[in-house]
């Protein structure tokens, strides 16, 4: 039987892992709570302006929007408000940004670019921080239907 310590391990890992420095992400998250994680492998990440989200959503309750966002994403999210009035960045496929078809309302980024990944016990404010935690290993967000 695994205990939460030992999932949260498994999937601080997992993260840590996206990198082919994995020690260098765990360094920056005993430094500074948050590391810059290469996208495009192991996942991929959908940028949401917050307005957006929140207006979707029809409220800026930080615990409304993340029930609202469970229900809707079912999958790890995570907050960045150092952004132009703030950012939710949806974790999803590595391979989701090569055919991404919705540009128009929220951009999809892999390979080439950086995401900051929060320490697993980041899920408040301030700074960066979890709206919705990998739940286990892999937990990302299902990709959205092809566009018709």
């Amino acid at each position: 039987m695994f205990t939460q310590e030992a999932l949260d391990h498994a999937i601080a890992e997992w993260l840590a892992r996206a990198d082919r420095d994995p020690e260098r992400v765990r360094r920056e998250w005993a430094t500074q709570g948050v590391a810059l994680v290469p996208l495009g492998e192991r996942f991929a990440a959908v940028r949401m302006a917050a307005h957006v989200v929140h207006a979707a959503v029809r409220t800026d309750d930080r615990d409304e929007v993340a029930v609202a966002l469970g229900e809707l994403l079912g999958g790890s999210v995570n907050y960045d408000r150092r952004g132009a009035g703030g950012t939710y960045y949806a974790l999803i496929q590595g391979h989701a940004a090569l055919v991404w078809a919705y540009d128009d309302i929220a951009s999809c980024f892999g390979l080439g670019t950086y995401l900051g990944v929060p320490r697993l016990d980041r899920q408040q404010p301030p700074g960066t921080y979890w709206v919705i935690p990998p739940r286990y290993e892999g937990d990302l967000c299902p990709p959205p239907p092809p566009p018709p």
